[in-house]
């Protein structure tokens, strides 16, 4: 797809990551994750992302990164995969060209490695990963990499394969700023933990589309959700927040780094072998499997 025909695609429907499968012993289980993928392209989303946050794209090497982009795109039917992209600005290169080579349909570009840095810096940054592939590229706002309104609408000028904004610093005013600056030059995507949770205030500043992590075992309940976000649906959505996202974070929140782990868990409990997480994150413990469990059971009507 080209990016501006990827751009149109992802405006207009329910994004997610699909976890990155493990075996036992921490390799990759590409069977078990195209099973799932396979799974998920049968919901009504938009695009999904291989190797993103919830797929663990920090504990993968490049060439881990290509080989689950590769096995998302065959078991993907027409759906369209978004890579995940990263790192130094040279890792994050190679990455963007392995991804290429391996069919991806765009490109996600999650923050530089550790780093706090000037806006010309992010600028020279994101410029050079753009300059570096024909993929549309998304820049993730999110920890260390923050780009202000005119660092983007300087990237919007220089690289016409830059597509999209994602937000996952909740900073409505800057978002805010940023829609309203650049228009539909780019496209809009929610990115906070759990975005559900912040869904309907995002809708109201130009946020078009979000990711949504619990598509990965409740999808049939997150497209629910989506759909009533965009009818308005005060009623149903309410319902959905009451009985579900509350709840499941208080799970989440129960230990750093569970809004990867307990999504993981959540795909174990659903029927796939999704395998453990890579450290440094931790897997949830029994007693919180059961509370996910037991909380899943509780929303069949929903999904």
């Amino acid at each position: 797809m080209s990016p501006q025909e990827i751009k149109k695609r992802i405006s207009a429907g329910l994004l997610s990551f699909p976890v990155t499968h493990f075996n036992d012993d921490l390799s990759l289980s590409l069977d078990s994750y195209q099973a799932h993928v396979n799974w998920l392209s049968g919901y009504d989303a938009a695009a999904l992302f291989a190797a993103g946050g919830t797929g663990e794209l920090f504990s993968l090497t490049p060439q881990e990164i290509a080989d689950t982009t590769r096995a998302a795109k065959e078991a993907a039917g027409k759906m369209p995969i978004i890579a995940g992209c990263g790192y130094g600005t040279a890792m994050a290169q190679d990455i963007a060209r392995r991804a290429e080579q391996a069919g991806a349909d765009g490109l996600l570009l999650l923050p530089h490695y550790l780093m706090n840095v000037p806006q010309e810096g992010i600028y020279q940054h994101v410029k050079a990963v753009c300059d570096s592939t024909g993929l549309g590229v998304i820049i993730y706002n999110r920890a260390n990499s923050v780009a202000e309104v005119g660092t983007i609408a300087r990237l919007a000028d220089a690289c016409p394969n830059l597509i999209g904004f994602k937000d996952g610093t909740g900073k409505t005013d800057l978002v805010r700023h940023i829609t309203a600056s650049l228009g539909d030059r780019l496209c809009y995507i929610g990115g906070m933990p759990t975005h559900e949770l912040f869904a309907q205030g995002f809708n109201g500043i130009g946020i078009s589309t979000y990711s949504s992590a619990v598509f990965n075992f409740v999808p049939g309940m997150a497209v629910r959700f989506y759909n009533a976000l965009r009818a308005n649906d005060q009623a149903a959505m309410d319902v959905i927040l009451k009985r579900f996202f509350f709840p499941f974070v208080q799970i989440r929140d129960r230990q750093a780094g569970y809004a990867v782990s307990a999504i993981k868990a959540g795909v174990e409990l659903v029927g796939h072998r999704p395998g453990p997480v890579r450290p440094p994150l931790i897997n949830l413990n029994g007693e919180e499997k059961e509370m996910l469990k037991a909380l899943i059971d509780s929303v069949k009507d929903l999904q």
